[in-house]
């Protein structure tokens, strides 16, 4: 037996019920979205500068 057996699985999230949501709910719920969005891009860029200023240093 693998202990990752043992372990739950992750489950997938489902996405949210638009239909029940009003158009002010829904431009609410998009702009927390794309709030989320330029956080992940953020923390994306960071890690790609904290890599290549390690790779520059390695290749030194």
């Amino acid at each position: 037996m693998d202990i990752e057996d043992l372990e739950p699985r992750k489950q997938t999230p489902k996405p949210k019920d638009l239909e029940s949501l009003g158009v002010d709910q829904l431009e609410e719920y998009l702009a927390e979205l794309q709030a989320e969005v330029a956080r992940v891009e953020e923390k994306i860029a960071a890690k790609k500068s904290y890599l290549s200023g390690a790779d520059a240093f390695f290749k030194s």
